[in-house]
C-alpha cells in the first residue's frame, strides 16, 4: 500500500459539489474580485477566530508584511521570530525594510522559546512574532505580556494553526493582529494562493485593506492616499474557503484521531512532538524525530510511504538570512532530527497502519 504525503484529491472528492456550487456560482455573478463571497468569507472567519475583523488578502506572506507595514514597522526596527519556522516569516521583515532578529525554541514543542525572545529584545525591537508551528500554538500568553512589558507588537504567524488553541483561546485571538496562509495545503486551503489578516483593531485592519489595495482612500477610489500594493483574497477563492470552513473543525478532529493512532502505533524511537499543556493542536503536520533520520527517510521511500521535513534548515542558517545569524543549538539539532509523516483529514486507520509498520522494519 503507496500513502501519500498529502492526497488532496482525496481531500477534495467529498467538496466536490461544494466546489462545483461555488465555480458555478462566482461564474454567473462575474464578480471576480470583491465579489459577495469575500466580504461574507471575511464575517465568517473572523467569528471562527474570535475575532471582530478579517480582510483577505493574496497570501499568507503577503498578511504577515501587511500587518508589519500597518503597525509601522521598518528600517532601523528589528523583529523577533523564532529560527524553527518557514522563510517567509524572516522574509516579510526584510520586505518592509527591518532586521529579523532569530531566537530559539522549546526542545519538546519547538516553538518559539519565550526566554530566548526575551533575551532577543533590544532597543531597536519593535514587534514580536510568534509562529504556530506543526498547528500548535506558541505559549501566547507568556509572548503576549513579554510584548506588553517592552512595548512591542505582539503579532501571531498562524499559518499552520486554523482552528488551534491553547487554554482556550483560539489561533488568531492573542495577538494585535494574526496572518493565515490558504496555501492548498494548509488545514484551511484554497485552490491556489490566499491569506488573511484577522485582528480586533479596527483601524489596523482598515490600515490593512488600503494598503493591500493600492492605497485607495476609503471614501474615493481614484485618491491613492498612500503607496500601497496589489494583494487581494479573489472571490473564486472565498468561495472555496466558505466551502470548507463549514468543515474545517470536523477535518481538524480527524486530524487529531490520525496524531493520536502515530502515537500510539509508532516505534519507540519514533518520537512525536510533544503537545503543550493546555493546547488543543490541529496537527497541520505530523512530526517526529528519529536520530536517523536519512535511513529511515530511505525506507519510507522505498516502501511508497511519502514524508517531508519542515524544516531541515533553520532561517539563521539560510543564505538569505545568514548575515542575522548567530548559534541557536535547539533548533540547529532539531533540524537534524525532525521527519514530517503523512498527515490528512483523509488518511485511513489502514494508512496509518501502513506507515508505522514501514517504520518498525526501518531499523530492525
Amino acid at each position: 500500500m503507496s500513502v501519500p504525503f498529502l492526497d488532496l484529491k482525496a481531500v477534495h472528492h467529498e467538496l466536490r459539489d461544494e466546489l462545483d456550487l461555488a465555480w458555478k456560482s462566482v461564474v454567473q455573478h462575474g464578480h471576480f474580485l470583491g465579489g459577495p463571497e469575500v466580504e461574507r468569507f471575511e464575517d465568517e472567519f473572523a467569528a471562527y477566530c474570535e475575532t471582530s475583523k478579517c480582510v483577505g488578502v493574496g497570501n499568507g506572506t503577503d498578511a504577515l508584511e501587511l500587518i508589519l507595514l500597518a503597525i509601522g514597522v521598518g528600517p532601523g526596527d528589528e523583529v523577533v521570530v523564532p529560527a524553527n519556522t518557514f522563510a517567509a516569516t524572516a522574509e516579510a521583515v526584510r520586505a518592509v525594510g527591518a532586521r529579523p532578529r532569530f531566537a530559539d525554541v522549546l526542545p519538546d514543542t519547538l516553538l518559539l522559546d519565550p526566554d530566548s525572545a526575551a533575551a532577543a529584545i533590544n532597543w531597536r525591537t519593535a514587534a514580536l512574532i510568534g509562529v504556530h508551528l506543526f498547528g500548535q500554538l506558541a505559549d501566547v500568553s507568556r509572548l503576549e505580556a513579554l510584548a506588553a512589558r517592552h512595548g512591542l507588537a505582539f503579532i501571531e504567524d498562524a499559518a499552520q494553526a486554523h482552528g488551534a488553541r491553547l487554554d482556550g483561546r483560539r489561533a488568531g485571538s492573542a495577538g494585535h493582529a494574526a496572518a493565515f496562509s490558504f496555501y492548498p495545503g494548509k488545514n484551511l486551503g484554497a485552490l491556489g494562493d490566499g491569506g488573511a489578516v484577522v485582528t480586533d483593531d479596527p483601524a489596523l485592519a482598515d490600515r490593512v485593506r488600503q494598503l493591500a489595495n493600492h492605497g485607495r482612500s476609503a471614501r474615493d477610489r481614484n485618491c491613492h492616499e498612500v503607496s500601497g500594493r496589489n494583494s487581494r483574497l479573489d472571490t473564486l477563492q472565498a468561495a472555496v474557503l466558505l466551502a470548507k470552513l463549514s468543515r474545517l473543525d470536523r477535518d481538524n478532529d480527524r486530524r487529531r484521531s490520525v496524531m493520536a493512532r502515530y502515537r500510539a502505533w509508532l516505534p519507540d524511537w519514533c518520537t512525536p512532538v510533544a503537545v503543550a499543556p493546555g493546547a488543543a493542536p490541529v496537527h497541520h503536520l505530523a512530526v517526529v524525530r528519529t536520530a536517523d533520520r536519512e535511513r529511515v527517510a530511505e525506507t519510507l521511500t522505498a516502501a511508497q510511504i511519502g514524508w517531508g521535513v519542515h524544516y531541515p534548515v533553520p532561517c539563521h542558517l539560510q543564505p538569505a538570512f545568514e548575515e542575522f545569524g548567530e548559534r541557536l543549538p535547539v533548533a540547529e539539532r532539531a533540524a537534524g532530527e525532525i521527519l514530517s509523516l503523512p498527515m490528512s483529514p483523509s488518511l485511513s486507520d489502514g494508512e496509518v497502519a501502513r506507515v508505522c509498520e514501514v517504520l518498525r522494519g526501518a531499523r530492525t
